[in-house]
């Protein structure tokens, strides 16, 4: 009763911190003064005046490496310019200016917050495909572990607590929620990107369930930590959070991919009905 009662305490003072609703506009998510940091290895920025290269005027340019901070300075249509009508330009930590195509600058840059950064990070494909082969190998060595010494893991050989399972089903309906924007807000999702909050109480409907479903992550994931406390000896608890985030990580890229090619939602509701139905088993 006692952990429920700080878990209805939390969901109450994220609620109360809610008091007003950002409106979303369509179009460029960014505007002046906004700020970026470089990401790619380096940017190519223009000295002059775009129109002075449109001339085919002499012109300079100089390379911002990655690391670098720039902030938007001003915005030039060129309506004749066969790569990209819209230039940017862009002054840098140390008072250089800079003009760059819109369509270059984006994939180079990334917003100058560590959410949109933390975004940008797990987004990216190496670092997927990287966390995919570093999560077969541990739930391959947590099933040999889970055969050979009968060690517990969640929906399997659960400990006695709903607050593991519960977890993992939270982050599988967070990774739905989060491919749904993709797929059906794309332009929301962009928005949330350049401007992020952890508020659920300021942002539109969609995406503000998947910001409560991470706050429920949190939360839960501390009912977790507590719960087992005392439950299991050291190195088994240790194992044991490591099988969970295992799973807990293979239902973010499992559903986070599928819900895209629209399988992910009938796949969430099974998941949930076997989650349910293995905990029930073991613990009437």
């Amino acid at each position: 009763m006692r952990r429920l009662f700080y878990l209805i305490l939390s969901v109450l003072t994220l609620s109360l911190t809610g008091c007003y609703h950002k409106e979303y506009s369509a179009g460029r998510h960014y505007s002046f003064n906004y700020n970026f940091v470089v990401k790619a290895d380096s940017i190519e920025l223009l000295r002059q005046q775009p129109e002075e290269l449109a001339s085919d005027l002499l012109t300079d340019s100089f390379m911002v490496k990655k690391g670098t901070h720039l902030v938007v300075a001003d915005f030039r249509m060129m309506p004749n310019d066969t790569i990209d009508s819209v230039w940017v330009q862009l002054a840098t930590q140390n008072a250089e200016f800079g003009w760059t195509h819109e369509s270059e600058l984006l994939p180079a840059v990334v917003p100058d917050d560590p959410i949109s950064q933390f975004i940008s990070t797990f987004s990216d494909q190496h670092v997927l495909y990287s966390l995919i082969v570093v999560i077969l190998i541990a739930l391959l060595y947590l099933l040999f572990k889970v055969n050979r010494h009968n060690a517990h893991i969640v929906h399997f050989n659960d400990i006695d607590s709903f607050y593991p399972a519960l977890l993992a089903v939270i982050v599988a309906v967070a990774a739905t929620f989060y491919a749904s924007l993709q797929l059906f807000a794309p332009e929301l999702w962009q928005q949330f990107y350049y401007h992020p909050t952890l508020n659920p109480f300021s942002v539109p409907g969609l995406l503000s369930v998947f910001l409560l479903s991470v706050w429920a992550i949190i939360i839960v994931g501390v009912a977790v930590l507590d719960d087992i406390r005392g439950k299991l000896p050291f190195g088994e608890t240790l194992l044991y959070l490591g099988g969970l985030a295992a799973v807990c990580a293979v239902n973010y890229i499992v559903f986070s991919i599928t819900t895209l090619w629209y399988v992910g939602y009938a796949l969430l509701v099974a998941y949930v009905v076997f989650a349910v139905k293995m905990y029930s088993r073991r613990h009437r």
